[in-house]
């Protein structure tokens, strides 16, 4: 879910509520809060525990509120997972550690530490190499998916062959998910999920309709979804996430602002890049 900000840059805490009830009815099963899309990196973590209470009251019983706590630090990332959990918050969003770049073995250890910190509350792994630097490499998912409160992996690394090898190598019950939507598709006909998803903002619905389709075995409905909604996969990712999506969002309506620096303001050809996909969509 993206942060919403208002002109002066301050995080704008209704319209956040009302994108996240808006998101819990069209499709979302969870809201990721405070994730890459959501700026995490220039939020507070003030800002974000008060995001993380605000989303989490205006969902409540209509989707779960998963809490971006993730850090490079074991420690905060330790802190801020317990302060989450102790709001009642349904999960964690865990980050591989960027800029540092651990060993894996270091890894291991920050992810295990955390886990084990925060017993009740369910984790999500989250591979980026793109953003991070550094890849949480198969071997090292397949140990920690045996800790009883790891359960699932947002796979952003861009492999469909590195996820085959994770269903192969892991128990059922572990779950991963696409973190690319171009990639969803693909990634659950080698046993991923469903998708930590950027586009929901605007078709949340039609990529349940897709996952349904594909899970009841309807692979025509899936793949026509897939490729009808391509050209948006692809203008949401023509710049760094989350510019293209909060244009977006503007464009069918929602006042969410622009992104913080060093983020820029959405540069004109994006614009009217989006703008044409979304009149082609029907979404204008």
């Amino acid at each position: 879910m993206v942060t919403p900000m208002r002109a002066d840059g301050s995080v704008d805490y209704d319209v956040a509520a009302k994108l996240a009830e808006t998101l819990a009815s069209q499709g979302s099963d969870t809201l990721v809060v405070c994730g890459t899309t959501g700026e995490s990196p220039t939020l507070t973590w003030d800002e974000e525990f008060e995001l993380f209470r605000v989303v989490r009251d205006a969902v409540a019983g209509r989707a779960k509120v998963m809490a971006g706590t993730g850090s490079n630090s074991t420690q905060e990332a330790i802190e801020a997972t317990q302060k989450s959990a102790s709001l009642g918050l349904d999960g964690s969003l865990q980050v591989v550690p960027y800029y540092n770049k651990p060993p894996q073995e270091g890894l291991f250890a920050h992810f295990r530490d955390i886990a084990a910190a925060c017993p009740d509350l369910p984790l999500m792994l989250y591979n980026i190499p793109g953003r991070t630097g550094i890849d949480l490499l198969p071997e090292t998912v397949i140990r920690l998916s045996e800790i009883e409160n790891i359960v699932a992996i947002k796979e952003a690394s861009g492999s469909v062959d590195r996820v085959a090898r994770l269903r192969h190598h892991t128990d059922p019950s572990f779950a991963i998910y696409s973190g690319d939507d171009a990639l969803t598709l693909p990634l659950l006909s080698v046993g991923a999920r469903g998708v930590v998803s950027v586009a929901s903002h605007l078709i949340g619905e039609q990529i349940q309709q897709a996952i349904a389709a594909f899970e009841s075995g309807d692979t025509a409905t899936a793949t026509a979804l897939h490729l009808k909604y391509l050209p948006l996969f692809d203008a949401l990712f023509s710049i760094a996430n989350p510019i293209p999506v909060k244009c977006a969002l503007r464009l069918t309506g929602w006042d969410v602002g622009e992104c913080r620096p060093p983020l820029i303001a959405t540069p004109a050809a994006v614009e009217t890049q989006m703008r044409a996909v979304l009149q082609a969509l029907g979404a204008l």
